[in-house]
This record gives structure tokens, sequence and C-alpha cells, in this order.
């Protein structure tokens, strides 16, 4: 038996598997269909246990293709079902065995949609998940739990090169999914990945056509270094945010941010391109979104979320610059806004 315990008292009771442990983290709910091990690997999980809304989850196993990074990055998994005997051509074994060797615990066999609710309603909270009764001392961890500083732990400890090609772009890893720079790559870019804290002139010494600012988790405001070196980025070459990186440059720019009721986590998001006047269905993972009274003059946005109305993407027009909450690279998700790839390239060809 495990137990999963939110700060509020509420308790769900069901099934252990992957690693037997005791975790704490930030409840949260994804309502993807498929792409839970993209899920699982994305860096800007970190510090969550993390609900699939889809109440089958495991039944194609996992591979060594499909990570966003190097290992899980979750802190706990919940699923209504985990299947145990997966079914698909490039499955390498099950999701069980996976989270096992990785030292993640997975809760299955509760309702994950009154779990959803709860979060709906009351909002995103703290979580602990326990092989059995938690301890007055566990709650009382739970309880104060923080995530401290999450862009440290995921970024790269140093620079490295990923790929050669025409146009040289400096990607400042906050918590980098493998698929951005797969998809500079496809585009024929030389990508060179940079540590998060790494300051502005010596990427700007290396010699680069554009800048990209990663996804990666937590709240923006406590990168306080990093947005000082992004500001000395504006203006110097074209920048390309997503997500994190999205965030970020706002505050950098003047902006500020605010922390969402339960945030945005799924492959079925629709966004609206006001440019093409086109909805778009896109991946999304993330808690905080850019307050829109804030933005500087000469920042216009550029796309907007069609259930809730948040902005999900920016343009700065008195520096070269633009910026999306959603993330094009998909991993999991649909890829229809690929597009803006190509726009960062045409940008760097300018």
């Amino acid at each position: 038996m495990a137990i999963l315990t939110l700060e509020d008292g509420t308790r769900f009771e069901g099934q252990s598997f992957g690693a037997k442990a005791d975790v704490v983290g930030e409840v949260v709910f994804n309502t993807g269909m498929t792409g839970y091990q993209e899920v699982l690997t994305d860096p800007s999980y970190c510090g969550q246990i993390v609900t699939m809304t889809y109440p089958l989850i495991g039944n194609y196993g996992v591979n060594e293709t499909d990570p966003e990074s190097g290992k899980p990055q979750v802190s706990g998994f919940i699923v209504r079902e985990v299947c145990e005997t997966p079914s698909n051509w490039r499955s390498q074994g099950p999701l069980s065995e996976y989270l096992e060797a990785n030292g993640i615990p997975g809760l299955s066999g509760i309702d994950t949609r009154a779990l959803t609710r709860i979060i709906r309603e009351k909002g995103t909270m703290r979580g602990i998940i326990t092989q059995g009764e938690p301890t007055a001392e566990q709650i009382e961890r739970m309880k104060n739990y923080v995530c401290k500083r999450p862009v440290d732990i995921v970024t790269c400890s140093e620079k490295y090169r990923y790929c050669d090609g025409d146009l040289k772009v400096a990607v400042l890893d906050f918590g980098l999914k493998r698929n951005i720079v797969r998809s500079l790559k496809k585009r024929g870019c030389a990508v060179t990945v940079y540590p998060a804290h790494t300051p502005a002139d010596e990427i700007l010494s290396d010699g680069c056509d554009g800048i990209m600012l990663t996804n990666g988790p937590g709240d923006p405001k406590d990168n306080v270094e990093v947005i000082e070196s992004v500001r000395q980025l504006i203006g110097k070459k074209p920048i390309f945010g997503i997500c994190l990186g999205h965030q970020l440059l706002a505050l950098a720019a003047g902006a500020d941010t605010e922390k969402l009721k339960y945030g945005h986590r799924g492959a079925n998001h629709p966004v609206k391109d006001l440019a093409k006047d086109r909805v778009y269905i896109t991946s999304q993972n993330h808690g905080y979104t850019i307050v829109e009274d804030s933005l500087p003059r000469g920042a216009r946005v550029t796309h907007r979320n069609w259930n809730d109305g948040t902005v999900e993407g920016v343009c700065y027009d008195e520096f070269d610059a633009f910026t999306v909450q959603f993330h094009p690279e998909a991993s999991p998700g649909p890829e229809d806004t690929a597009y803006l790839f190509d726009e960062f390239v045409s940008r760097m060809r300018r």
C-alpha cells in the first residue's frame, strides 16, 4: 500500500509501483493521453509529483529514444492504472521497472479524476507519497517543502557543443529538453549549450548568430543572476525564448510574472496565433505566466491561451526577440507550431 497525503489533509490510498520510497513535492496534473516518458524526463517537472489524467499509463512501455533528458526528473508519478505488460515494437521494458531503476516512486489505483478536481478547485499544493502511513514528522516536512533553485539542479555543469552547422546558436540551459536542440540541428544550426549561470560576455565573446532561452522549472523570479545576464544579452543578437525562457526575458525587459492557480500541463492546449488568426493545439508545462499589463512599451502579445486568455507569446519590437510560453518542440504533443524555429532561423539570417 502507498498513500498520497496533500497539505490540506486529503488522502488517497492505492498501490505502490516503481521505487519503494517516500517523497515530497508539488502535486500537479498533466492532461496528455500519451508521451508519459517525455513527461517523466522533462526537467521542468523537477520537484513535482505528476498526476496523469488519462486512465491507463504504461501500455507502450519505455525505450531509449523518447526521453527528453538523461533521467526521470519528477519526484513521484501518479496514475489511475499502470500497465505491467506493454505491447509495442519499440518497448524495452515496463514503466514500473524503469521507475524502480531510477528511484522514482509511483502510486496507482487511486481516483485521479477526484485528485485533479481538488487541484483545479484549490490550486496546486504540496503532497507526500509514503509507503504506508505517514508520520507527523513527514507531514510537517511536506507542509514546509520548497524546491530551492531547481534551475541549478537541472542545468548542465559545463558548456558543450551539440552539433555543427551553418548558423551558430547559443542555447542557455535552464532545463533543456532534447527536442529543442534536435529542432535546431534539423535546421542546420551549429548548437553550443551553456550552463544557466554563464555570464553574458562569455556567450557573446564565443560568437553566435542567435540565442535560445530554454524551458526550465520553478518560479522565474528566483533566478536573479540569470535575469541580469539575459538583460545584458538583449539587443545583442536575435533571441528566441521558450517556456521559462519566455518568462525570464519578460522579467529582464521589466515585466512581471505571477503563479497560475494550477498551471497548464499537457499536449492538448489551444493557443491562438493572433497574426495568423489561427488556433493551434500545443504542448505545455508551466505554472507561471507573464502579467500582460506589465509588459513594457514595444512588447506586443502574439499568442494567447484560448482557454483562459493568458499570454502565450510576446514579440519585442524595440529589440530582436520573440518568446512563447508553450513548447513548439513538442515531445510530447503536436508539432503544429514548429514553424517558430523557422522564424528564429530567418531572424538570424537577416
